[in-house]
Parts: C-alpha cells; structure tokens; sequence
C-alpha cells in the first residue's frame, strides 16, 4: 500500500480526539511530501539536524515534533520553529528550551517524558520528579516554556496486559494532573505496535511510523 493510503487507513480508525504524529525520521523528503499531499501535517523526528534540513525544504504550514531524546544543547538549532517537543525528561532541559524560545520571542510547547517501562534504556521522569517541576517557583515564572502534557513509552514487549497496565497507570497520573493544572490537555502514548490499546487507555497522541512509511532503513 501507498503512504497515503496507509494515513487513510490508520486515520480511519482514530477517535476525533487523537492526534496522529507521523514519525518521519530517516525517511527522505519525498515520503514526507507524499504524506503531506495525502493531507497530513503533523510530523515526527528524533533528530534536531535531520529535522532542521526538512524544515527548511519543506511547507510551513507543518506542524514537527520532536520525539527523540533531548540533548540540551541542541535545542538552539530548533527553538525557531519546533511545535512540540515530546521527550523532556530533565528540569535542565526545560530551563534550556525557555532560554533558546525567548530569543525568538517564542512559546514552545512540551511534554514530560514519564519513565512507566521496565526498561532500563528507556529514559524518563518519575512521577515525583514531575510533581517538583510542574509546582516549582522556578516553572512558574518561566514565559518561554510551557508543559502541556505527559508522554510515555511501553516496555518493548508482547505481554500486552503489561503494556496495558503501563499506559493505565500514566493516563492516572496525567488524570490527577489535569485536575490541579488546566495547562495539561495531552497524553502521548502509543506507537506502531501499540498504539491501539494507549488508545484504549486514553491516548490523544499517538507517535506512528513504520505503519505509515514502512520498515526504517538504519543503515543511513
């Protein structure tokens, strides 16, 4: 099947609350191209240089994410245009991201990232950790920056009732959230391979790729 009738596909079961990023790295500007003709205009990278050279050939009525792990001093390379970023998982990062979006006058919007797999590869803030950062003076007084939801990855697994217990636990947490800071509306969670059941656990992001654009080719 085409990419665009892959999006067709995938979007055709989405509740109207959920919103598709679709995960474009390694994947050359005609595939974006495509997906973008297909009608689609949120994408995904998770890597700021790769993501800053399809920026800048690109529509700019598209909307990218950044869903990789975040090197703070990396942020000043994308703090012009990123949308959202997905992966903030230190206190640090954020004070860095602030700093680059004030020299662009700028907002930029973010997710922290919930450590909820077992892994320890996966990085992540615990639940304490984003209690401290979401209720500090520090936070609060940040103009730049702004935290508007949770993102968490699954352990990489087939044991689905524990992936289903991942994502139970940090729509929870993000749930309790909510209740003391209205700022919070998403909860990203969810990828190719599972995306249906974080749906079902109260995803309204979901990160797709490979069901999308087809198998990556890390070799680049």
């Amino acid at each position: 099947m085409s990419i665009a009738q892959n999006l067709q596909k995938i979007s055709q079961t989405l509740p109207q609350d959920v919103t598709l990023v679709a995960v474009s790295k390694t994947k050359p500007v005609s595939d974006i191209q495509e997906a973008y003709n297909a009608g689609q205009r949120v994408f995904g990278e998770n890597k700021i240089q790769e993501m800053v050279e399809k920026y800048d050939v690109l529509p700019k009525d598209i909307s990218w994410h950044m869903i990789g792990h975040l090197q703070s001093n990396k942020v000043k390379y994308m703090a012009h245009f990123v949308d959202l970023i997905h992966g903030v998982d230190k206190f640090s990062t954020l004070k860095e991201i602030n700093k680059q979006a004030k020299k662009h006058n700028r907002v930029i919007n973010c997710l922290l990232q919930v450590k909820i797999a077992q892994e320890d590869s996966k990085f992540g803030l615990s639940q304490e950790e984003v209690n401290e950062i979401l209720s500090s003076s520090e936070y609060e007084v940040m103009e730049n920056v702004k935290v508007v939801g949770l993102m968490g990855m699954a352990s990489f697994t087939d044991d689905e009732n524990l992936i289903k217990n991942e994502f139970k636990g940090l729509y929870a947490f993000f749930d309790n959230l909510k209740k003391l800071n209205q700022e919070l509306k998403i909860i990203s969670m969810g990828m190719s391979g599972d995306y249906p059941l974080a749906i079902q656990e109260g995803s309204n992001m979901i990160r797709v790729g490979s069901a999308i654009f087809g198998a990556r080719n890390y070799q680049k």
